[in-house]
């Protein structure tokens, strides 16, 4: 190989890297202000605005493939391993959704973004349980870390951080699931929302609720709709632009994610939570406890470790492969 071809190719592997980088942290600087976002529709119930986040981006999604003439994501409705899979990623997916709308929207954002910390040590225990992989000396210590600062936040709290877990478990659940169905970024959103419309209808058709007796009761939620009608016509706008909100992060990730190493996408998703988190307390002035100052430094620590580890498995891999 000549050094002018070497160099071509450097020159071009150094231009994708880059922008690798640039899409992964765009996708993650969005995700991690996407908290504004959700802030501007807090005139509106949580519930309603899962419902329109589906259906917006369901119908946005669908509308982008097939302009592409992308029929590939309504086939996988056709096999029914993978039919089941799509389903549980789309159930999960819409209740990490609808509890990260509802954590920021009722003053828990800083706990949401606990819950982004410890989703890559979730993603390890299902790796170990459903796939058997093995877990390298210092990513037990990173878990041991994480567990350590959920269980010193359980104790001082005097309650159990069901939201930071919830958000990391579901959203882990709903990787784990995308594992099992081989699609590209837009073709996957497209068959998740499209399974998951059913339920964002139903949210916006009926209302729950507690009758005279006490008992949870369920009737016709069209009524409970009137209040849109009082809404700013601006408001309406931001809600209707939800489907845009979901996938263009979504898009830019995958692009990313695709030319970059595991161990720097890893590192970079730490731009989310600490975006969602300074947004927590410096821009919603939450209420910021000795409990999660304390949880949150062994989880920031658990989370440099678990890098640490992925750097050295990439050494020995690069070893391995010259």
């Amino acid at each position: 190989m000549t050094i002018k071809k070497s160099a071509t190719i450097l020159a071009m592997n150094n231009s994708s890297f880059g922008k690798g980088i640039l899409f992964t942290i765009l996708a993650y600087v969005m995700w991690g202000v996407i908290p504004l976002y959700w802030k501007l529709l807090i005139a509106i119930d949580p519930l309603h605005v899962l419902a329109f986040r589906i259906i917006c981006s369901f119908l946005f999604v669908s509308l982008l493939l097939i302009i592409q003439k992308n029929f590939a994501w309504l086939l996988v409705f056709k096999e029914r391993k993978k039919c089941g899979f799509l389903i549980l990623a789309s159930i999960a997916v819409t209740f990490n959704w609808g509890l990260f709308i509802w954590a920021v929207n009722t003053g828990h954002a800083i706990e949401a973004s606990l819950g982004f910390y410890i989703n890559p040590l979730v993603s390890i225990v299902f790796g170990l349980i459903f796939f058997h992989e093995k877990l390298k000396p210092l990513q037990c210590v990173s878990f041991g870390m994480a567990a350590l600062g959920v269980m010193i936040l359980t104790v001082m709290s005097g309650s159990f951080p069901w939201i930071s877990v919830a958000l990391a478990v579901s959203f882990g659940l709903y990787g784990l699931c995308k594992k099992k169905i081989t699609l590209s970024a837009l073709e996957s959103l497209g068959s998740e929302t499209l399974a998951a419309l059913p339920i964002g209808l139903f949210l916006l058709l009926f209302h729950f609720g507690s009758n005279a007796s006490g008992m949870l009761s369920m009737t016709s939620g069209l009524q409970e709709l009137s209040y849109f009608a009082e809404l700013p016509i601006h408001t309406l706008m931001i809600l209707a632009l939800c489907g845009i909100v979901t996938a263009i992060p979504l898009y830019l990730f995958t692009r990313g994610a695709k030319i970059l190493p595991l161990s720097s996408v890893g590192f970079l998703q730490l731009f989310s939570p600490t975006l969602q988190f300074i947004m927590g307390y410096f821009v919603f002035a939450e209420y910021f406890p000795l409990r999660y100052f304390i949880a949150l430094a062994f989880i920031w620590v658990s989370v440099i470790i678990y890098l640490i580890s992925l750097k050295s498995v990439s050494k020995r891999e690069d070893k391995i492969a010259k």
